[in-house]
């Protein structure tokens, strides 16, 4: 990528992203429940998509129904996710992360306060809101809708 701004993005967001997963990785194998990168890319999806069903979260992955429900029951005999049963009908299964996922998802939140902080103490309030108002804008006008 010979972009400056490009090239930038792409490392910043891919620096992020590796945190997260030695964050995940990390507390896993602390808790003997280690993750696999896949599962840890599926509850990314899964958090992502916000209570999503299996086969919501199959088809977001492009992925069979019953590959998805194998990944899912992984995720769940490791208590990072589990299945809560849907409204009236009870035939649907909404995918919920726990809070045991959550309390490792909190340690990516404690790296990125603390990327802000740095952004605060590196910059002008100007600068900052500036740069706050262009990071807005990009999610809210120039990402594509999520699915």
């Amino acid at each position: 990528m010979s972009d400056t701004l490009g090239a930038s993005f792409r490392e910043i967001y891919e620096r992020i992203k590796l945190q997260f997963y030695h964050e995940i990785y990390s507390a896993s194998h602390e808790t003997g429940m280690a993750i696999t990168a896949v599962e840890a890319f599926s509850l990314e999806v899964i958090d992502q998509l916000g209570k999503p069903t299996v086969g919501q979260f199959a088809e977001f992955l492009n992925i069979s129904r019953s590959n998805a429900t194998y990944k899912v029951a992984n995720l769940v005999r490791l208590g990072y996710l589990r299945k809560e049963r849907s409204g009236p009908d009870k035939r649907e299964y909404y995918l919920v992360l726990t809070d045991e996922y959550r309390a490792h998802a909190a340690l990516l939140d404690d790296y990125v306060a603390a990327l802000v902080e740095r952004i605060r103490q590196s910059f002008t309030p100007d600068e900052t809101a500036e740069f706050s108002r262009m990071l807005k804008m990009i999610a809210d006008e120039l990402l594509p809708p999520m699915q």
